[in-house]
């Protein structure tokens, strides 16, 4: 290929993700939070949104209609990507989940400290948010709450820090078998309630499924990541009357 080609090519590449990805934004500072529908009219939701994500989970109410997530996850390759904000995990396709007879597929994980969503008021070290999306383009998030354990490193979170890109805009590829069912608790009774994305543009119709019981992180692997990411959590944010239920 002649170099204005390969030139062009690469200028429409570059284009590309920057319309993806929309304006700059950070979890703290002049782009934090606070001022994400500001950055980007396409943000609106941010500001204006009454089911907005993460939130506060209490006062939930027992339904017993509810059944338990089914998930089906294909061990396979990962890419770590560090954007500057947080680690996002993507995956190959094929791994899914069955919850309320809608079929979602593994689309990626992210890291967030501390969590995300609260409970009765106290947050735990950090979190995994699994995102998922439907054929039709709905979107769940399931969240397992990681809580911290001095001495007990997570098995499935090592296999991921062991090649953790620590500069932002970097990425590294891990070759061998990760299952993301290692960041499932092993009692699996959750949280359900409708809410976003919790990150711009926080569109709203998201359905969040959060674990009661959390999972594991240990003192190294929490600093290892806060080292890199001081705060990559977005606050909670008013649940205007949302019901929560309880699976168990």
């Amino acid at each position: 290929m002649r170099p204005h080609r390969i030139l062009v090519l690469l200028l429409a590449t570059a284009a590309m993700a920057v319309a993806q990805s929309g304006k700059p934004w950070e979890y703290q500072g002049k782009q934090g939070p606070v001022n994400w529908s500001k950055l980007d009219g396409a943000n609106r939701a941010c500001s204006q949104g009454h089911e907005q994500s993460p939130i506060d989970i209490r006062g939930a109410h027992l339904d017993k209609n509810l059944a338990p997530l089914e998930f089906h996850f294909i061990s396979g390759p990962v890419t770590l990507l560090n954007d500057g904000r947080t680690i996002t995990v993507n995956v190959d396709p094929g791994s899914t989940l069955a919850a309320d007879g809608v079929r979602y597929e593994l689309k990626n994980l992210s890291f967030h400290h501390p969590s995300e969503n609260a409970v009765k008021g106290k947050l735990t070290d950090m979190d995994v948010e699994m995102l998922f999306q439907s054929a039709d383009g709905k979107m769940a998030v399931v969240a397992s709450r990681m809580s911290l354990d001095l001495d007990q490193p997570n098995a499935a979170l090592a296999a991921l820090w062991a090649h953790l890109p620590t500069k932002a805009d970097t990425s590294s590829k891990i070759d061998d078998m990760i299952n993301p069912a290692g960041f499932l608790p092993a009692d699996r009774g959750y949280w359900s309630f409708e809410g976003s994305l919790a990150t711009p543009p926080c569109t709203e119709g998201v359905r969040w499924f959060v674990f009661e019981n959390p999972i594991t992180v240990s003192r190294d692997q929490l600093r290892t990541f806060t080292r890199i990411f001081a705060v990559s959590s977005r606050p909670l944010q008013d649940t205007h009357g949302r019901k929560i239920a309880a699976s168990e």
